[in-house]
């Protein structure tokens, strides 16, 4: 077991694995990472599923099956994935039991070309939620104006969610008062708020990706001097703000009536610069109650070579916010930023879908 990681997890921060495939079920490489690797969550998204469906023999006997029945190419994909998520849920049963429901959660991602239609999203949310009939389920919803109050639909149903696709601060602002929208009315409702877990997937590495792009056409030392900052500031100030909601009376109000946090998540924590860290997102995000859910690559560097020196995160927001405010100097418009990454994560979204069925409509003619 990694000593690293062991300590990373020890300082609050829980584990999770953004990735999923028959293959790695199949074999027990999951039951190996959470035995050795620290790991005690999944996550999946459209573009790990059309990966994992494009290598490899794990899925023929499926979709052999499925091609004989003639099953479309839409129902395939929901049969095929929710499969994965149902097995993956069952490896983590004893993670969830453990921690008492808050760990040993798998996601699975609503479709993508919904991200702009709430009702639709709704609809989604549901027949995940009982397609896969797992209580360490997560329904992934993105972040979307229109995705918030299906957010609060599927919160206040009971059905846990993972927020993704979350940038900007504002944005994220919004989630949580989605979130606890949701939480109030289930609440009336007389659910048990104790049962209804989320999680906010707040993306790292791709503020980066954009800023470091635009720092370079700003062609200025002092811009230069303000690459690979901004991410790591930017989640550090969104920390800031689930503080803040944590510490007012409409959560404590909900608290007492049995609700738990919905705790920030650090996705697209792989460094997309090979000039940075490998672990760098992991590295300078570590605070208690937090996850960090790491590609595998990234989960083995920080095994290896991890630098953990204790909570990165709890008294630096003064330097976060100097950090934005010098990014604002140079001339980045953080909200055009946001936006342009919030329409690009879409995007891609839809198009990995969208080579997921062309994936899966190819093998069903083979078979």
């Amino acid at each position: 077991m990694s000593e690293i990681l062991k300590n990373l997890s020890g300082q609050g921060v829980s584990i999770w694995l953004d990735d999923i495939s028959r293959e790695r079920l199949r074999t027990g490489n999951l039951e190996a990472l959470i035995r050795d690797k620290q790991v005690v969550g999944v996550t999946s998204n459209p573009t790990i599923f059309a990966s994992a469906l494009s290598k490899g023999d794990a899925y023929d006997t499926q979709l052999h099956d499925l091609a004989i029945r003639g099953v479309d190419v839409e129902e395939a994909v929901r049969v095929i994935t929710t499969y994965d998520i149902r097995w993956a849920a069952d490896v983590l049963r004893p993670v969830y039991d453990a921690t008492s429901g808050v760990d040993g959660r798998v996601s699975i991602e609503v479709d993508p070309r919904l991200a702009r239609e709430t009702a639709k999203t709704i609809a989604e949310a549901r027949a995940l939620w009982w397609m896969v009939d797992r209580p360490n389920l997560f329904i992934k919803i993105p972040a979307t104006v229109e995705g918030l109050p299906a957010i609060t639909q599927a919160i206040a149903e009971g059905i846990s969610v993972n927020v993704t696709l979350i940038f900007s601060l504002e944005r994220y602002r919004a989630v949580m008062d989605a979130w606890l929208t949701g939480l109030e009315q289930a609440k009336a409702a007389g659910l048990n708020l104790a049962e209804i877990e989320s999680v906010a997937s707040f993306f790292v590495s791709r503020v980066d990706t954009e800023i470091d792009k635009r720092l370079d056409k700003a062609d200025s030392p002092e811009a230069k001097a303000l690459k690979g900052k901004a991410a790591v500031a930017n989640a550090r100030l969104a920390f800031a703000a689930f503080e803040e909601v944590m510490n007012s009376p409409r959560w404590q109000e909900l608290r007492a009536a049995g609700a738990r946090p919905q705790r920030p998540l650090w996705a697209s924590t792989g460094t997309k610069d090979p000039s940075y860290p490998d672990t760098l997102y992991v590295d300078e995000l570590v605070t208690a109650g937090t996850v960090n859910t790491m590609p595998e690559k990234t989960l083995d560097a920080v095994a290896d070579h991890g630098n953990l020196t204790g909570d990165t995160v709890r008294g630096s927001y003064e330097e976060a916010w100097n950090t934005m405010a010098a990014l604002k100097e140079a001339g980045i418009d953080y909200d055009d930023v946001v936006r342009a990454l919030e329409e690009e994560g879409v995007q891609k979204f839809e198009a990995s879908w969208t080579e997921l069925l062309a994936t899966v409509s190819a093998e069903l003619r083979k078979a």
